[in-house]
């Protein structure tokens, strides 16, 4: 499998396969949701956008960034999500960088939003659909975040079949500048399990892929028959 690891100011066409990882916070995030019963969801391009969607579709869950705002009924935090009733319902969600790159992708034949807690069933469907090329898109930190590059890293290396022991990956996100200030209580809107939240290798056993229903880019878990060690190999 040929691998191309890029920040998202660095895509200068639209991949035929994309990989959207955000770690820290967005699709950990997004993975809990699902787990929590969430239906399906709607990626945002604005603060506004996801207002707009909320006015419209009272019963929707809409979250952001940051600290709680009004018009929002959730943060962007795995530990504080999980307080909240998402059985049957639509999450619309609006991060700084996370939905920003899968949006800047939506072109592309194949979309996955990836983190660790997914990262299992990722590696096994991109080897499902024997995915020649595949664009890892790194959203934080302007294509540098650690935990980015370390989760998406591992997927690629275990999309290609190999045995891949996972602590070092894990290590380098847990090192990183996001889990730091994540820890320290820098950022706004986070929950002290955080870091550990998405550091949990392979929680889920779905993938999760984005495709344009309706002119919103929208999220759904996908089943991924197969191994579930924290090593597949072919």
């Amino acid at each position: 499998m040929d691998a191309r690891f890029l920040g998202i100011a660095e895509l200068d066409e639209t991949p035929a396969v994309a990989v959207v990882v955000d770690v820290m916070r967005a699709f950990t995030v997004a993975a809990l949701a699902f787990g929590q019963g969430a239906e399906k969801i709607v990626l945002a391009g604005s603060p506004d956008e996801a207002l707009a969607l909320k006015a419209r579709h009272p019963d929707w869950v809409a979250l952001k960034d940051g600290p709680r705002a009004a018009g929002f009924d959730a943060v962007n935090s795995p530990g504080l999500l999980r307080s909240v009733d998402l059985g049957g319902r639509t999450v619309v969600q609006k991060t700084t960088a996370g939905t920003v790159g899968a949006l800047a992708v939506k072109e592309a034949s194949l979309v996955l939003c990836a983190s660790f807690v997914v990262a299992g069933a990722t590696a096994r469907l991109l080897r499902t659909r024997a995915c020649g090329s595949v664009t890892f898109v790194v959203t934080g930190d302007d294509g540098h975040a650690e935990e980015d590059l370390a989760c998406a890293h591992y997927i690629a290396r275990r999309a290609a079949g190999a045995a891949t022991d996972a602590a070092g990956f894990l290590r380098r996100a847990g090192e990183s500048r996001a889990a730091v200030e994540l820890a320290r209580g820098v950022r706004l809107g986070a929950h002290p399990d955080d870091v550990a939240l998405c550091l949990e290798l392979d929680r889920f056993p779905f993938a999760m892929v984005a495709a344009p229903e309706d002119s919103l880019m929208v999220l759904r878990p996908h089943a991924v028959p197969g191994r579930s060690q924290k090593t597949d190999t072919p």
